[in-house]
């Protein structure tokens, strides 16, 4: 059959039509035909499973990442502004200054505090954020995510009121909700003669949030911004000024503009400072993931060179009729170069598939396990969040995809290489 491609020096365009016509020959060849369709099922298997494994994974720990970032950083902010500045008038200054910078989207004056609440149920630990009612308002990771109760009545009255909003797992664990009293200690909040004492006050559960994340939601109290200075003892100071942007991956960026709007006596940092142990072992976590299931798809793509090196004992004679027929070492080559990388391609793509449908349908996946097992296999109070995240991160996958198809085309190179080497006189002496 004539090749539709055009004839260059006498001789068919390489990877020309006889070409793969061929090598698709060969692939499907039997094992009575001198074929090595076990060894090539394995491979392909192998290869699908490595590259559908790594999407999967990746996607797990993209999602991971994705919502640690989205709710530590919807809760806590991006900068923070301490220092001088934080005092009486200045801080508003500062505050409308900063709100100034370009790309700053909040910026509310907050103090954190340890107490010790007191409920029907039980005494426990816990943290007080307080804030401003706007600034909590603005909050749209807690105001928006509020399971019983509402804002209604936080920040009205003296010194901001009595009201304030605890967090469900922490309701949960006090027996309390909208309407009951919950009895908050702090350890610093009163002043004698004689030094701090412990200062102890009743307060309404003006309603409860849930954010997603177990250190949030069985931790935090909020409470209105002057009624936490009243009872910490903080009189008309903060301990910081938290602030969001647009981009929380541009945050390091910003410190100096943000720096140079709250003033010389400001100090500034952002969130990759403050939790830089943490993010920085995610990173490493997830570079030793993609390097350690990457070894899987170099092992699965190793099985072509076994289907290569039999196809081509089993096709010695073919290579040597070829050949002596006018095919050139290059033709021979391409031949079994693409018989092993459409076995390469091919698990590829499955993996691609299996990978990303894998991904997109991480939650059904794990209700369907937690069924039939019977078992929480992602607990809340272990890994931070509710449920198992997953994000398809497509440049990712293309660049595994793009990685598999190396090593299949690699591992498919020195086979090839060596049946274009064969000498047709020699393989035909013996047939």
């Amino acid at each position: 059959m004539a090749d539709a491609r055009p004839v260059m020096g006498g001789r068919a365009a390489p990877f020309g039509l006889w070409e793969r016509m061929l090598a698709a020959r060969y692939l499907r060849a039997r094992r009575s035909q001198g074929g090595v369709a076990l060894i090539s099922i394995i491979s392909f298997v192998g290869i699908m499973l490595a590259v559908g494994v790594l999407i999967a994974t990746m996607s797990v720990m993209n999602g991971f990442r994705a919502e640690l970032l989205g709710r530590i950083l919807g809760f806590q902010g991006h900068l923070f502004v301490t220092g001088g500045v934080l005092d009486g008038p200045a801080r508003d200054q500062a505050v409308a200054r900063i709100l100034k910078v370009p790309g700053v989207v909040q910026a509310a004056p907050i103090i954190e505090a340890q107490v010790i609440a007191i409920g029907p149920s039980q005494i426990t630990g816990a943290l007080v954020r307080g804030i401003g009612p706007r600034d909590l308002a603005d909050t749209k990771l807690v105001s928006g995510n509020i399971t019983q109760g509402s804002l209604r009545g936080f920040g009205a009255g003296e010194y901001g009121g009595d009201t304030v909003l605890v967090g469900e797992r922490l309701a949960q664990q006090l027996g309390v909700g909208p309407g009951d009293t919950v009895t908050l200690i702090s350890p610093s909040g009163g002043s004698t003669a004689f030094g701090g004492t412990p200062l102890q006050k009743p307060y309404t559960v003006g309603g409860t949030f849930r954010v997603g994340m177990s250190q949030y939601d069985q931790a935090y109290i909020y409470m209105p911004l002057s009624q936490a200075q009243l009872f910490f003892g903080r009189e008309d100071t903060a301990d910081a000024i938290e602030i969001k942007v647009v981009d929380p991956d541009h945050a390091a960026r910003m410190r100096g503009p943000i720096n140079q709007a709250a003033g010389p006596s400001a100090l500034v940092n952002d969130w990759t400072q403050r939790d830089a142990a943490f993010w920085g072992a995610l990173t490493v976590e997830r570079t030793a993931m993609r390097l350690i299931l990457g070894m899987l798809i170099v092992i699965a793509a190793l099985n072509i060179i076994s289907g290569l090196v039999m196809l081509v004992k089993n096709k010695t004679r073919d290579v040597a009729i070829l050949r002596t027929m006018g095919a050139g070492q290059g033709s021979v080559m391409r031949i079994f170069f693409m018989t092993g990388t459409a076995i390469g391609a091919a698990g590829t793509a499955a993996g691609v598939a299996l990978g990303v449908l894998f991904s997109l349908n991480i939650g059904p996946i794990q209700s369907a396990v937690e069924w039939a097992t019977g078992a929480q296999v992602f607990a809340s109070d272990v890994y931070y969040l509710s449920r198992l995240p997953a994000k398809v991160d497509w440049v990712e996958v293309t660049g595994i995809s793009v990685f598999s198809l190396g090593m299949a085309c690699f591992w498919s190179l020195l086979p090839a290489w060596r049946a274009s080497k064969l000498d047709p006189v020699e393989a035909l002496r013996y047939e």
